[in-house]
This record gives C-alpha cells, structure tokens and sequence, in this order.
C-alpha cells in the first residue's frame, strides 16, 4: 500500500501512504515541509486498480490529528479518532467485550465534554424559571373533559 494517493471523499489529495503501523496508515502530506500523520484503517478504504485510499472523515479532522515523529502513540491515536482502542475501559463498554474500533465515549459524555447542557438540566431549569402555576395563570386542577375549565364562566 505504500506508495498510494490518500484522498478524501471529494476526491481532494491529502498525501500519499509512506508506511504502516499497527492498525494505522502513516500519511506524509506537504512538498516542502512534509509531515506525517497517522490514518487508522477503519476510516479508509482503499481501491487497489486506482492505488488510491479513500478517507471516510473530513480533511479537516485528519490535518488536526497528532503528528506522527518515529513512533506512533496507538494510544493516543485512538483517543484524538474516539476509539475504544485508546481505553482500557471506555465507559461505552457494555457486556461484551471492547472492541477496538467501537467508539470509547457516548453522546452524553462527549456533549459534556463540549459544554452542552444535558436536555434533563435544561428542562429542570425551564420548570423553574416559570414558577409555580398558581402565579401564570393556569388552574390548580383542570377538570378538562369532566367539566368547564374555568371556573369563572357562565353556562
């Protein structure tokens, strides 16, 4: 596989495969100042007839990646892509076994982690910033299909 263009799914070149490493391809990108990163094969697929890797994440979350200098950190890797590889225990794990290229945190915890307020806390907080229902307006009891709904009107 060295050797083959790296693109993404627009067909725009990002380098061309320089090596391998555990289950990570290492992409040099540049002409003059070259680096190289790090592609875990789970976001790849590759077409042998065009010796072309295809990459299925943006350009922009492959540039952004750690570089790769000698070594690569596996663990590390995997954590940046959110792989269950770089964890020992993800908190995703369920009652099988962890597999490596199983996401290592769920929604709640990567929507904490972004500063989201959890849809629970916002509905907590809506509730009490309406106060109490005696102080808007609404009845107490609303009889609805047993009798009026308010009390003040007429038959």
């Amino acid at each position: 596989m060295e050797g083959y263009e790296v693109v993404t799914t627009e067909d725009e070149k990002v380098g061309k495969v320089v090596g391998t490493q555990g289950d990570n391809l290492i992409v040099e990108q540049g002409t003059i100042r070259k680096t190289k990163r790090a592609l875990p094969r789970t976001f790849t697929e590759v077409d042998e007839g065009e010796k072309v890797v295809r990459m299925t994440i943006g350009k922009d979350t492959f540039c952004d990646s750690p570089k790769v200098n000698g070594e690569v950190d596996e663990a590390a890797i995997a954590d940046y892509y959110g792989l269950a590889g770089g964890s020992e225990a993800p908190p995703t794990e369920g009652y099988g076994e962890t597999v490596r290229n199983d996401p290592a945190v769920g929604s709640e915890t990567q929507a904490e982690s972004a500063g989201v307020t959890p849809a629970t806390q916002e509905r907590a907080q809506a509730r009490e910033q309406m106060g109490s229902e005696t102080e808007h307006g609404v009845p107490a009891e609303s009889p609805a299909l047993l009798g009026d709904r308010y009390e003040h009107t007429k038959d």
